[in-house]
Formats: structure tokens, C-alpha cells, sequence
């Protein structure tokens, strides 16, 4: 009864079992807070650029299908176009101008490199975009553990503790094991998020490489035909 009473006075707030965490328990919870800030920060950052690149890409298919002449729509691009879709078109043009002889005519392979310098430019953007996704798979695969290495660490001094004292009464036992949990909670809190949100911007991301590669496809299709015009 009277270890029951002590262990009601012991303040169990989270604040209070970091305070009282070992320095090594610390710097884990410190680390599993920083990985868990950061991950938020990529999932809100990665978020809002995918909402605002799939914003931009259905304004410029719209303005790329509305019939307009391909070099009127370049020359409103400009040399630095704003969207991933843009880059990616403005990559064909800028090979399709290059290709053009002084003649006239088109040099040899046009459709070649021209296929080359999309495919290119769709990796490229699509590599922009998944940048720092790596790190939420990183916080996934080793947050748990690193709050069970916490875990561990505490639960070890909580034994030390009452092996020092020779007690096991729950006064001596409980802090040590709450603080040892904190760390595993931690782990868990920064681990699932991160998995979530990797499998979910992946998945979107993965979505919109093969946007641009469809883009890709039909600019270059419209491309060819128009070479084989010119050349009959």
C-alpha cells in the first residue's frame, strides 16, 4: 500500500521522465524527436509541391491541346519554363529547333535525340521531385529500433537501480520502466507517419513520372509526324 501511495507521487508527465531519462536515454528521444520534426517537414513540403505540379501540368495540357501553334506555346513558355511538364516539352523543342539546317530541312536522327532529350528531362524532374523521400524510408525502417535500443538502455539502469537499492517495490521500479517506454512511443510515433507517407508520396510520385512519360510520348508523336511531312 505504501508503494502504491509513493508511486502516485512521482510525477509520470513526459516532460518529467525525460528530465529524469539517463543521458544516453536523452539523446535518443532527442534524436527520434528531430527525426520525427523532419519527416512532417518533408511530408508537408512534398505534399504541396505534388498538389501544385499536377496544378500546373493540367493547365499546360489544357493550353497544349487547346490547337495553338507548338511555337507560339514555346515562345509563351519562355527559356525558363516554370512546371515539370514544361521543362519536359521545352526539352523536345529546344532539339527540335536545334535539329533544323541551315537549308531548311532536319539533320538525320532528329526523332532519336529528341526522344532521348524528353526521356532525360522526365527523369530528371521525376528525381527533383522524390528527392528526401529516401529519409522518410530511413525513419521507418530504423526509428523502432532506435527507440528499442532506448528501451533497452533504460530498462538496464532500472534494474541497476534496484539491484543498488535492494528494493523492488513499485516506487522503485515504475519510473525507470516509464522512461525506458517513452523511447519505444517515440519510435513508433516517428516510424508509422514515415512509412505512410512514403508509400503514399512514392506511389504519387511514381503516378506522375508516368504523366510525364505519357506527355512525353504524344509530344513526340506529334513530332515524328510532322518530320515525316516534311520529308515527303
Amino acid at each position: 500500500m505504501e508503494a502504491a501511495v509513493a508511486a502516485q507521487e512521482i510525477d509520470f508527465s513526459l516532460a518529467a521522465l525525460f528530465l529524469r531519462a539517463t543521458f544516453t536515454v536523452k539523446l535518443v528521444m532527442l534524436l527520434l524527436i528531430c527525426m520525427s520534426v523532419w519527416s512532417w517537414a518533408i511530408i508537408f513540403e512534398k505534399t504541396v509541391r505534388l498538389r501544385r505540379v499536377r496544378a500546373n501540368s493540367q493547365m499546360f495540357e489544357d493550353a497544349f491541346w487547346s490547337g495553338q501553334a507548338l511555337d507560339d506555346l514555346f515562345e509563351r513558355i519562355g527559356r525558363e519554363p516554370r512546371s515539370a511538364i514544361e521543362r519536359v516539352f521545352a526539352a523536345g523543342m529546344n532539339e527540335w529547333r536545334k535539329s533544323v539546317s541551315k537549308r531548311g530541312g532536319l539533320i538525320p536522327g532528329t526523332r532519336e535525340r529528341i526522344d532521348r532529350s524528353m526521356t532525360v528531362a522526365v527523369a530528371r524532374e521525376t528525381e527533383k521531385i522524390s528527392a528526401r523521400l529516401g529519409f522518410l524510408a530511413t525513419v521507418g525502417s530504423t526509428a523502432p529500433f532506435i527507440g528499442l535500443f532506448g528501451t533497452v538502455w533504460g530498462i538496464k539502469n532500472a534494474f541497476e537501480d534496484i539491484a543498488i537499492q535492494q528494493n523492488t517495490n513499485l516506487a522503485v521500479v515504475a519510473p525507470g520502466i516509464a522512461e525506458a517506454l517513452v523511447a519505444t512511443a517515440l519510435g513508433l510515433l516517428a516510424a508509422i507517419p514515415a512509412v505512410v507517407a512514403y508509400n503514399k508520396l512514392s506511389a504519387d510520385v511514381n503516378g506522375l513520372g508516368g504523366e510525364l512519360e505519357n506527355f512525353a510520348d504524344e509530344f513526340s508523336t506529334i513530332l515524328s509526324r510532322q518530320i515525316e511531312k516534311d520529308a515527303a
